[in-house]
C-alpha cells in the first residue's frame, strides 16, 4: 500500500491520481473524499474505489475487518463505502 504523497502525487486532482493509479497497476484507491464518485465519472474505471465515511485514522484503525471487507470486494472498478 502506497499513499498519493509517496508516490509523488499529492498535487495531482482527483481524476488524474484515478488515471495515474490505474497506470501504474494499482487495483483499489481508498480515499476519504465522499464527494469523488459525484466529482468524478467512475464509469469505466478499473480501479476500485473505497470511501472510508470519517477522516480519523484511530477511527479507521478499529475497522481494519470492515475495511479488508470492501477493499475485497471492490476489486474490479467497483465503487464501496465503509462506515466508520
Amino acid at each position: 500500500m502506497d499513499t498519493t504523497a509517496e508516490c509523488g502525487w499529492s498535487t495531482i486532482s482527483n481524476g488524474e491520481l484515478l488515471k495515474c493509479a490505474e497506470e501504474e497497476g494499482y487495483e483499489v484507491f481508498i480515499t476519504t473524499d465522499q464527494n469523488i464518485r459525484y466529482q468524478q465519472n467512475l464509469t469505466g474505471r478499473r480501479i476500485g474505489i473505497v470511501v472510508l465515511m470519517a477522516t480519523s485514522w484511530p477511527r479507521a484503525q478499529q475497522h481494519i475487518p470492515e475495511i479488508l471487507g470492501a477493499v475485497n470486494r471492490v476489486l474490479g472498478g467497483g465503487y464501496e463505502e465503509v462506515a466508520l
